[in-house]
């Protein structure tokens, strides 16, 4: 087994067993390349065990997020099938380390969609859009990584809640939205957060995924990164998001 190999079964076995590790690069040297190999061979022993891959999730789309990590490019993860939670139900606290939920927007597909492409042929590959949920979850310790370490933990990604879909033909740029817990508002934004358009993420997950020779896919779903800072979540809490035209999404984390 190679280096990268063996990090990819660490990590994959601290998400399977909801596990806190110890960072595996320690000494800085793997590469974004390398940490996005161990991301796949880690996706890929999930697959193996017949989950199936659904889509994209991005992160860090923010510039000010990008500048402080010192990056010129967004980050991204893979999505399956066994990380979407049904939409105003229960999900297993037990399932994650230390979890922390952000709210976001939902593309859809009904083509593909690879490569260099405007923004206006991605809005044309859109079928529908959906507020969503998406829980990240650090496997390392104290929720403390560098940049190889957390694109290796697939962007932290680990559960996602969708609500209901709806028409790309409205106006999604500048949406108001409303992130509560237990009723709470404890978040305030705009879809205009991702880049200042949302359709900027889907682009930018065009041209990474395709690059990475996993071109987007009709059908797969691709989440457009937080639109406001995370909170964290606590055993027996709901979550919910309301944004505006496109109604609500939840979930309850049961203790």
């Amino acid at each position: 087994m190679s280096k990268l190999e063996n990090y990819a079964q660490v990590l994959d076995e601290a998400a399977l067993g909801s596990q806190a590790i110890a960072p595996i690069d320690s000494d800085n040297t793997l590469s974004l390349d390398d940490a996005y190999r161990i991301q796949s061979l880690s996706i890929g022993r999930r697959l193996a065990r017949g989950e199936r891959r659904v889509g994209v999730k991005m992160g860090f789309t923010s510039r000010a997020k990008m500048a402080q990590m010192g990056l010129s490019d967004m980050i991204w993860g893979r999505l399956t099938d066994a990380m979407l939670l049904e939409e105003g139900g229960e999900v297993d606290s037990g399932r994650f380390v230390h979890p922390r939920v952000e709210p976001e927007i939902a593309f859809l597909l009904k083509q593909p969609l690879a490569g260099n492409v405007s923004a206006p042929e991605a809005l044309a590959a859109v079928e529908a859009i959906a507020p969503a949920l998406e829980i990240i979850d650090s496997r390392y310790c104290d929720f403390k990584f560098n940049l190889p370490e957390v694109i290796a933990d697939n962007a932290s990604s680990s559960a996602f809640a969708l609500g209901a879909w709806h028409t790309p033909q409205c106006d999604f740029g500048n949406l108001g939205l409303v992130m509560r817990i237990d009723g709470r508002p404890v978040q305030v934004g705009s879809t205009a957060a991702l880049l200042g358009h949302p359709l900027r993420s889907l682009v930018a997950a065009a041209r990474l995924s395709a690059a990475a020779g996993e071109p987007l896919q009709a059908g797969w779903i691709v989440l457009a990164g937080g639109a406001t800072p995370a909170e964290w979540l606590k055993p027996g809490q709901h979550v919910s998001v309301q944004m505006q035209q496109l109604g609500s999404a939840g979930f309850q984390l049961r203790a």
